[in-house]
């Protein structure tokens, strides 16, 4: 009779047998990747979130009544000595139930409440300000890295042609047409090239693992290396004044100050406020025996005297307004100057790739073709060689580093704005 495995246990089986099943696939492949990993598991902004959670709960006790008080006194518990003391409130001279309830001034529980919803705007604004700066640092990190893996294949394809060289060097030596200098200088430039890509390849960990840590993952975990980059928008779309408002409008840290604003005005409303009265007011039925015999009513209120006191409460919520004001006025000066300087440097990169691209690199590559059917023929010497080789090295180079320079800008422009362009 045959027996039928259950298909879970297949599955169970076969990852038990092929621990790469069960890993987690690698990301990186696309800076959206990272972004959507980080935005579920980085710490640091999720403290952030819960913090902001915490700050909305806070608004509805901000604005409660405070809790009734029940005040229980029993009197002359011994009867004017006509017996043992005693607790039972039917049997001593009366027993008096006060229930009393705190009102505040006219207008303060509302503005109690209003402070906590704007402080719990600000904490969003700060969760938002604390995700776009880490998806900044990922966005520039991810740039990074494009940089280190095309200049690694740059330094290798340049490695291949040194070799290539070295052997037209050799054959040239062995024929006594060249100087056995030349083949040592080729195999001293393959020397260093190699030393560069020890360098890259360290600086290709280092930068994994940053990638790592804002992403809350082992430090040796696996980060494929980018395909491409993400395209720059058009020049129509990064003009300065359309990007100014937006960011005027969107900026978290620029919208966490307006909270902070607001909420100061609100503090110094309050402040003014405590000019004036808190009451109590309350209801006591009395007990004689097992009955309720009578009922009272009670009203206190607390007398503002303290005046020095409220004064320098009001000066001081003056100057926290003030404060607020400045500290967004100052926000918004370091926010613009970062707008103009990443879009100034946006529009250099994306030229001096164009230049690189149209001119530099084509350039470059007739005037190493030239050098080498030159060398070849004995009509320059191999220095010449090598310097339109690291021409051409140089025009590539400037090409990626214009690249990775512009993604870098847009990350701090995205930045600035709160959202993606």
């Amino acid at each position: 009779m045959r027996r039928t495995i259950p298909a879970w246990t297949m599955i169970l089986a076969l990852g038990l047998a092929n621990p790469v099943l069960s890993q987690e696939p690698p990301i990186g492949r696309t800076v959206d990747s990272l972004l959507d990993y980080a935005r579920n598991n980085n710490p640091e902004y999720a403290s952030m979130r819960f913090e902001a959670d915490a700050a909305g709960e806070r608004v509805t006790p901000a604005g409660a009544l405070p809790d009734p008080r029940l005040k229980i006194e029993l009197m002359d518990l011994t009867k004017m000595g006509e017996q043992n003391a005693t607790l039972n409130p039917s049997r001593v001279g009366s027993t008096q139930y006060t229930l009393t309830q705190e009102l505040p001034w006219y207008g303060k529980r509302d503005l109690k409440r209003d402070i906590a919803e704007l402080e719990a705007e600000g904490a969003q604004g700060r969760a938002r300000g604390s995700w776009a700066e880490i998806a900044a640092q990922l966005k520039t990190a991810h740039a990074q890295l494009y940089l280190l893996n095309h200049n690694e294949q740059l330094t290798r394809e340049i490695l291949d042609l040194m070799v290539r060289l070295e052997k037209i060097a050799q054959v040239r030596y062995a024929g006594g047409l060249a100087m056995q200098q030349d083949v040592i200088r080729s195999q001293v430039e393959q020397t260093g090239m190699r030393n560069d890509l020890i360098m890259l390849e360290n600086d290709s960990n280092m930068l994994r693992a940053r990638i790592n840590m804002l992403l809350a993952r082992p430090a040796s975990a696996a980060i494929v290396s980018p395909d491409a980059l993400r395209p720059i928008p058009a020049p129509a779309k990064l003009d300065y004044a359309t990007l100014e408002e937006r960011v005027r409008g969107r900026n978290p840290q620029l919208f966490a100050d307006e909270a902070g604003i607001k909420s100061a005005e609100k503090r110094r409303e309050l402040a003014y406020k405590e000019r004036y009265p808190d009451f109590m007011v309350g209801v006591t039925p009395v007990q004689f025996g097992s009955s309720i015999e009578e009922w009272q009513l009670m009203v206190e209120f607390n007398i503002p005297l303290q005046q020095s006191s409220r004064r320098s409460m009001e000066r001081e919520s003056e100057s926290m307004l003030a404060a607020a004001r400045s500290r967004k006025e100052a926000t918004a000066n370091q926010v613009l100057s970062g707008l103009a300087e990443n879009l100034s440097g946006i529009e250099a990169a994306r030229r001096t790739e164009m230049l690189a691209t149209t001119s530099l690199l084509p350039q470059a590559e007739l005037t190493f073709n030239s050098a080498l059917a030159a060398y070849e023929n004995g009509k320059v010497d191999f220095a010449t060689l090598l310097e339109a080789q690291q021409q051409i090295r140089k025009a590539k180079l400037n090409k990626i580093k214009a690249q990775a320079d512009a993604q870098m800008r847009l990350a701090e422009i995205e930045k600035l704005l709160g959202e993606d362009l």
